[in-house]
């Protein structure tokens, strides 16, 4: 049990890029310690696969559960988001290549079947040079991803726009850009994010919130709505596929985006300083948003040290990677976050927000 004990003490005198590898080192070590206890861990491959199979399949069952009638839709919608919470951890792994490294067919299927289960999202292939430039330059005004999380936006109603649907906020952003050539490539860039799949998505969400609205209306005023029998069928189809796929989706990403962009710092981060990109973040309160997002905000720090552990691995070094990141002064529940948009410094006079 040497490793698992041995947190040591991290001298506070040592340079912050000192304490960024000795937490690496310990973190690394502390995963080959685990590899080594328990021999099922090095099987990584098979456990991703089988994980992503679980979910997808876990997914479609619920689903055709509700379709007839034996589950209500809440239940599906609940259970269809935690599993939704799976696969992007999968694909999150898959974005850094830990599963089917060397076979190319195996880990493009798996990406493509992430992408199905969470179609609201841009592509994996896309995300991944977005992703890896995050991790280069975390927090500082070009980590675009932080940026498309709500990371570094003053609390408020658009932010919580942002957070709910992503695709309003970029088509807001497209519409209030300067300039009717940063419009149209703004425009013409979700567009290209978003084909297909993102927009039969959105597509068909809107189109559910759009009916139903309608119907609301007009009981509301006293018209009844007769809608034509082609307009139900539809509507059949619009209705469960949002119960089975696209609520639990917008519930994950909500939950997810809430966490991260809250966790990570933006916008004063020293340039490819670990210590100061992210928090950690784990009290009680926020179990109700961690449980959608696989415990996000307690682990993803450990990523920005480690990145080659995948997900479940980072869950069980979590009780020792913390106490070797707080020695190193990674903060805990630093919830001023929240007043600062997400700013690393505490002086509120050197803040500054991004809109």
């Amino acid at each position: 049990m040497k490793v698992l004990e041995d947190t040591g003490g991290i001298d506070r005198q040592s340079t912050d890029q000192e304490k960024i590898d000795t937490v690496t080192r310990r973190i690394t070590e502390h995963g080959n310690y685990l590899r080594k206890r328990y021999p099922i861990l090095q099987h990584q491959d098979a456990l991703g696969a089988g994980v992503m199979v679980f979910s997808l399949v876990g997914m479609a069952v619920t689903g055709g559960l509700y379709i007839k009638g034996f589950i209500p839709g809440w239940m599906c919608i609940f259970i269809n988001a935690l599993l939704t919470s799976f696969i992007h951890e999968i694909e999150h792994d898959l974005i850094h290549r830990l599963y089917f490294r060397k076979q190319p067919l195996a880990h493009n299927a798996m990406m493509f079947f992430c992408w199905l289960a969470r179609p609201g999202m841009p592509s994996p292939w896309l995300r991944r040079s977005l992703h890896f430039h995050h991790h280069k330059e975390s927090g500082t005004d070009s980590d675009v991803e932080a940026w498309i999380t709500t990371s570094g936006s003053p609390w408020g109603m658009l932010r919580l726009l942002k957070l709910m649907d992503g695709f309003v906020f970029g088509f807001l952003n497209a519409v209030f850009a300067p300039g009717w050539r940063q419009k149209v490539r703004l425009l013409g860039k979700i567009i290209r994010l978003n084909t297909p799949f993102g927009l039969l998505y959105w597509g068909c969400w809107y189109v559910f919130l759009g009916y139903h609205l309608y119907v609301w209306f007009g009981s509301i005023v006293g018209e009844e709505v007769n809608s034509s029998a082609t307009t139900l069928a539809v509507m059949e189809v619009v209705n469960s596929v949002v119960v089975i796929l696209i609520a639990p989706n917008l519930i994950r990403q909500f939950c997810l985006f809430f966490i991260s962009s809250n966790m990570h710092y933006y916008g004063d981060v020293a340039p490819r300083n670990a210590l100061q990109q992210t928090q950690v973040m784990n009290p009680w309160w926020l179990w109700p948003f961690q449980m959608f997002c696989f415990n996000f905000g307690s682990t993803h720090s450990i990523h920005h040290f480690v990145v080659r552990d995948p997900f479940y691995l980072r869950q069980m070094t979590a009780p020792y990677a913390h106490k070797v990141m707080a020695q190193a002064g990674v903060r805990f529940n630093d919830f001023g976050t929240y007043k600062r948009a997400n700013r690393f410094s505490m002086d509120h006079s050197q803040t500054r927000s991004r809109g």
